[in-house]
C-alpha cells in the first residue's frame, strides 16, 4: 500500500512514533496563560507543537512537486516537520543528480537550546534515502537562538518558507526572508483560522498587492495558508 510520503520503514515508524507522542502531549496540556507570555513560554519550552501529519504530509509533496532544494523553517521544536523537509529536499537533489551536501539545505531555527538537542537526536534516528546510513541530518543546518538574528544571512536564494512559530513573529520573519525568496516561491502559514485575529498583519501585507504575494486559505484544521511570491517585474 502507498504511503504519503516515500520514506524507509524506520523513518516512517519514527514519525509515527513521534507525531503520536506530540498529539498526546497537547492534548494533557494545561489551561495555557497568553501567548509568549514568560509564563507561555516556560510552559511550552519542552513541549512539541508539531506540525499536524496531514499537513507535513502536505508539505512535503508540495516540495517535491516544487523541486525545492533551499527552505527555511521559521520554529523547529522536536525536528518533526524537519525531517518531511530535509526528506523532500534530499530526495530533490537526488532526483536532480546532485551529490546531496551543498546542494540542498533545510534551515532551520529553534530558540530553546533543549529543543534544538531533542531535535538533532530524532534527526540522527531518520533514514533519508534508501542507503543504510543515509540520515536527513545531511542537508539541515540549524540555528539555534533568535530567528531574526539567525535569518539575517547566508540564506541564498529561498524556495519554500514554513511559518509555524508564535504569530508576532511571522511577519517580521516573512519581511526578513522576503529578499531572498525567488520569484514564485512559497510560503505556508501554520493556524491562521485558530489564530486568525493574530494573524492579522500577516494577513494585511501579504494581501497587499505592492508587496508581490498571493494567498489562499487551505482546508486543514485550523487553517493553513499557502501564500505564492511573485514580485512585480
Amino acid at each position: 500500500m502507498s504511503t504519503p510520503i516515500h520514506a524507509p520503514p524506520q523513518t516512517l515508524a519514527i514519525l509515527k512514533a513521534l507525531h503520536s507522542q506530540s498529539l498526546l502531549q497537547e492534548s494533557s496540556l494545561p489551561p495555557l496563560p497568553p501567548r509568549c507570555t514568560p509564563a507561555f513560554n516556560e510552559i511550552m519550552s519542552d513541549k512539541f507543537i508539531a506540525l499536524e501529519q496531514d499537513k507535513a504530509c502536505f508539505v512535503y509533496n508540495l516540495l517535491r512537486s516544487m523541486n525545492a532544494k533551499n527552505v527555511i523553517e521559521a520554529g523547529t521544536s522536536f525536528g518533526v516537520s524537519t525531517i518531511y523537509l530535509a526528506l523532500a529536499v534530499s530526495q530533490n537533489v537526488e532526483r536532480s543528480g546532485g551529490s546531496g551536501n551543498g546542494s540542498g539545505r533545510v534551515v532551520a531555527t529553534e530558540n530553546e537550546p533543549g529543543k534544538a538537542e531533542k531535535a538533532r537526536e530524532n534527526w540522527s534516528l531518520a533514514i533519508g534515502g534508501e542507503g543504510e546510513g543515509e540520515g536527513v541530518e545531511g542537508v539541515i543546518d540549524l540555528r539555534v537562538g533568535d530567528l531574526l538574528e539567525t535569518l539575517k544571512g547566508d540564506l541564498g536564494v529561498v524556495d519554500f518558507l514554513l511559518l509555524d512559530i508564535w504569530t508576532p513573529l511571522a511577519l517580521p520573519t516573512l519581511k526578513l526572508v522576503q529578499p531572498s525568496l525567488r520569484s514564485g516561491a512559497v510560503i505556508i502559514a501554520d493556524n491562521t483560522v485558530s489564530s486568525y485575529e493574530d494573524y492579522t498583519a500577516l494577513r494585511e501585507y501579504v494581501e497587499n498587492p505592492e508587496n508581490g504575494f498571493r494567498r489562499m486559505l487551505l482546508p486543514f484544521k485550523g487553517g493553513l495558508d499557502m501564500i505564492i511570491y511573485e514580485p512585480r517585474a
